[in-house]
């Protein structure tokens, strides 16, 4: 039986990596679009590029979603079954200082593969967007988002992903192409970029216990979101193209947490004590060891968005139902996941 062949861009990221460990074991060829740069890259890929049981169902190409010409000659070599767009500049923070970047990457990269998919006619491809909650941007009643709710972004990342999602759906209706979107809320990992916040924490704690004396500097502690593991999330990514037609999906775990929460379940799962003074921007997390308090986290302004969604929850019903979506890690597996990772990694560190 001939094996599917996938394409993966943003394969060195948290759910490329996952999602190509997965297509392996589904006994995939998998290939993966990365960018040339001066200073390897690859880290959360290495291992499988290195596994012998890989040497010929895995393979690495240079590309960039900001040149079509790269874009247009990979799919035209490989002619795959599948790709998964996961390519993005991810970041809302860093989104808000590259816009226009932001922009070429998350929003109009999409279009050059769809442009792709259409002028060589590859009928049998099928065509996944990484799309995200930003799309919804902020609530002031605390609903919960699926995929009939009203898009608002909120920064330059979320304005790059609405037109992602939206040229996904006119290509589909359109070209006839395969094209569905994975409406996927925040989703973490041991192989979460250390700029994100979830990561910061999780790095900062298992290095305090050991030692550490930094202090971490937050923004918005209170912002709340709908966490998973990337895990499991990359699974649905998959299913999602195992469809006999393409849809869109919410994949969410139907829970919101803030980032508080997620802080004060770190120290539980650490063993570790912690109370919190003052309010606002005058927030402080203290340690308490051998009664003495040490400060911990600080609140600074300067780590707040110009623009701040507060809440996010996700409905997915829908992929419950139709995807048959069973997270494997609830919230606490997901940190105790991420804290095991670091703390064997800060030990590394000594």
């Amino acid at each position: 039986m001939k094996k599917k062949v996938a394409l993966i861009t943003g394969i060195s990221g948290q759910d490329g990596s996952y999602l190509a460990e997965l297509l392996l074991k589904k006994n995939y060829v998998v290939h993966g679009v990365i960018r040339k740069s001066s200073s390897f890259n690859t880290g959360r890929i290495d291992h499988i590029y290195v596994d012998p049981h890989n040497k010929t169902n895995f393979y690495l190409h240079y590309g960039d979603l900001t040149d079509s010409n790269s874009v247009y000659n990979i799919i035209n070599n490989i002619k795959p079954d599948e790709i998964y767009n996961l390519g993005a500049q991810s970041h809302v923070g860093v989104s808000f200082d590259n816009p226009e970047y932001t922009a070429e990457v998350s929003g109009i990269g999409t279009l050059r593969i769809l442009e792709a998919i259409r002028f060589l006619k590859i009928k049998k491809i099928k065509f996944y967007q990484a799309s995200t909650s930003e799309l919804f941007g902020e609530t002031y009643n605390k609903n919960i988002f699926n995929e009939n709710s009203k898009f608002h972004p909120k920064s330059p990342y979320g304005v790059a992903k609405l037109y992602s999602f939206w040229i996904t759906s006119v290509y589909r209706e359109s070209y006839g192409i395969f094209a569905s979107n994975g409406i996927l809320f925040n989703h973490e990992s041991p192989r979460r970029g250390e700029t994100f916040v979830t990561r910061k924490i999780t790095r900062f704690l298992t290095r305090k216990i050991l030692g550490s004396k930094d202090i971490l500097y937050l923004g918005n502690l209170n912002a709340k979101r709908d966490w998973g593991h990337a895990a499991d999330y990359v699974e649905m990514q998959w299913r999602i193209l195992q469809q006999k037609k393409p849809e869109d999906f919410v994949v969410a775990t139907g829970n919101a947490y803030s980032v508080k929460q997620f802080i004060e379940t770190c120290a539980k799962v650490l063993k570790i004590k912690i109370i919190w003074q003052g309010k606002g921007i005058n927030e402080r997390a203290y340690f308490i060891n051998n009664n003495k308090k040490e400060l911990l986290i600080k609140v600074d302004k300067r780590y707040f968005r110009p623009n701040e969604v507060h809440y996010l929850k996700g409905d997915a019903r829908k992929a419950f139902k139709k995807l048959r979506f069973k997270p494997k890690f609830n919230f606490k597996d997901l940190v105790e996941d991420m804290i095991k990772h670091d703390l064997e990694l800060a030990r590394s560190e000594l």
